[in-house]
Formats: structure tokens, C-alpha cells, sequence
């Protein structure tokens, strides 16, 4: 059995568990139980910093560098795979590096350096809003920016793929209006089954659709019309029975999530979802397909 996951936290939960041999959530050693397994594996630099009232966090460019040479010591130990090209998928554990965030970047010409460290994929938000786009959890909903403009279009040359995972609807639709790439919302869900800031109406879902892109459907349980495996099967079914089953995926956020939900909690359960939702192959053909036309150059 095959697994692709749009998006595990495996970088940055390192810092306090072990995602090489451990049993929660998600693990390099879990990944190996499947014939074949292709994980977009996040980097999230950022640090938690206390206000008087709340959390906020900022993103550090030395956190970012952190993270890529965690993935880069799991290639050399022989551990995992990273998926620079079109031809890189091999046996075993295959990680595609995604930056979860615009915000650490200095300019857009800093693409140019991600490049080079193997990074493929490039959210434009996290829960902030940046210089790039409006996130998800916005007051303004002001969409891309002129800079985001420039940043998408030269992601699309550089073949790195663009994540609207975190962003506000505006910022979505912008997106894919620009990109001549498939575009991916690597972890959200439906707000036609669950109302919430992190998921996609309708008119969000098609836009992505449109660039031939995929919805990556996630484990957070805030996300889901319930708490629960069955929550992210009703997901997978409406994005694949509403907007075609070639748009769907799996996009878990194992080891970023404090929870995961009843009936899938941890990556292993994947096995059983497929075998309910008898939809395999699509879900590990899907991302494949976005990774083929994203990553390749214009």
C-alpha cells in the first residue's frame, strides 16, 4: 500500500520528539510500513513569542536553515529521499521540502536560495498575514500583494509549487487566476461540511481545481464536520464527488496537530482509510501528477 501526505510537521516536532523511531503521529519509521510513501515535508520557522494577552510567533531565517539540514541528514543517513526532480521518487520514504509561509523571506529573489536547498513547495501564509498575501486569519482580506504577484510567477519558472493552505479566499483566488502551474492547498478542508477560517468554500475549491491543482484533506480536528476518521472521509468524498476524484488528497498535518482524530491517530491508520474509501489510487496518483507539472521549469 502507497501513501502520499501533503503535509507533516516532521522538521519541527523534531525539536521535542523522535520522528525517526517514535509512535506518535507520524514517524520516519512508521512511513517505511508502506510499500511506498511520499510525505511533503514542512518546514515552519518560527518561534513562539508571549504577549500579555495570546500567542504570537515570528518567523527566523535561521530556523529555516535549521529545519532543511534536519532533511538533509535524513538523506544522508539513508533515512529518506528528497524529491528535487521529476525522476527522484525512489523505494521507501520520499520527501518533497515545503516552506510553510512566505513571511521568513527577505525578497522574492530569496526563491532563488530555496531552490537550491531542495525546497519545492512555498505556502504564502501561515496564520499571519505578510508583505506576500493575506492569510486565512485576516482583518483585511487585501489578497496578493504586488510583491505575491512576482513571487507566484517566479515560483511557476523556478518550478516550485504554490501552497494556499493558511491563506484568505482572496489570496486563493488571486492565486490561481496568476499561476499557469497547479496550485495545491496542501492541509484544509470544506467549509460546506464545517464552517471554519482554515477551510475552503466552494468557489476556493474550484479556483485550485481550474489549474488542474489538488485539495489536500487534513487531520485537525477543529476542521472537521467530526472529530474523527469518518470527519475526513465525508471530506474526501465531497471534494472527490462534488469536483472529481483527480483533485483529492491526503493532507494529515501529522506532528503539527495537539490531537489527532478518533480512528486515525497516526499515519498508520491511513491504511485503514483507504481500505473504507476505496479511492487508492487516486490519492497517490494526484499528488504525483502536481509534482510532475509543478516542479518542472517554465
Amino acid at each position: 500500500m502507497r501513501l502520499a501526505d501533503l503535509h507533516e510537521d516532521l522538521a519541527y516536532a523534531s525539536m521535542k520528539i523522535d520522528v525517526i523511531n517514535g509512535n506518535y503521529q507520524s514517524s520516519i519509521s512508521m512511513l517505511r510500513a508502506f510499500d511506498e510513501s511520499i510525505v511533503f515535508a514542512a518546514i515552519f520557522p518560527r518561534i513562539e513569542m508571549r504577549k500579555v494577552a495570546g500567542k504570537s510567533y515570528i518567523a527566523l531565517w535561521e530556523l529555516l536553515m535549521e529545519q532543511a539540514k534536519f532533511y538533509l541528514d535524513l538523506e544522508k543517513a539513508g533515512l529518506a529521499n528528497i524529491v528535487r526532480g521529476i525522476n527522484d521518487l525512489r523505494p521507501g520514504v520520499n520527501l518533497v521540502l515545503s516552506l510553510e509561509g512566505a513571511d521568513v523571506l527577505g525578497d522574492v529573489n530569496d526563491l532563488y536560495i530555496l531552490k537550491e536547498l531542495g525546497i519545492r513547495v512555498i505556502g504564502l501564509t501561515w496564520n499571519e498575514d505578510n508583505r506576500f498575501a493575506a492569510s486565512c486569519m485576516t482583518k483585511k482580506d487585501y489578497g496578493l500583494t504586488s510583491n505575491g504577484e512576482e513571487l507566484v510567477k517566479l515560483a511557476d519558472e523556478l518550478g516550485i509549487i504554490i501552497d494556499v493552505a493558511h491563506a484568505s479566499k482572496q489570496t486563493v483566488l488571486d492565486a490561481a487566476s496568476i499561476s499557469r502551474k497547479p496550485i495545491i492547498a496542501s492541509h484544509a478542508n470544506a467549509s460546506a461540511l464545517k464552517h471554519h477560517k482554515r477551510n475552503l468554500d466552494d468557489e476556493e475549491i474550484e479556483a485550485i481545481i481550474k489549474t488542474n491543482g489538488v485539495i489536500g484533506v487534513t487531520a485537525i480536528r477543529d476542521t472537521l464536520p467530526s472529530p474523527t476518521m469518518q470527519g475526513i472521509m465525508d471530506n474526501l468524498k465531497y471534494i472527490g464527488e462534488s469536483f472529481g476524484w483527480s483533485h483529492v488528497a491526503l493532507g494529515t498535518d501529522m506532528l503539527g496537530i495537539d490531537e489527532a482524530p478518533t480512528g486515525f491517530e497516526n499515519i498508520l491508520k491511513a491504511k485503514n482509510l483507504f481500505e473504507l474509501i476505496n479511492r487508492e489510487e487516486e490519492l497517490w496518483r494526484n499528488p504525483l501528477r502536481v509534482l510532475n507539472e509543478g516542479i518542472r521549469k517554465s
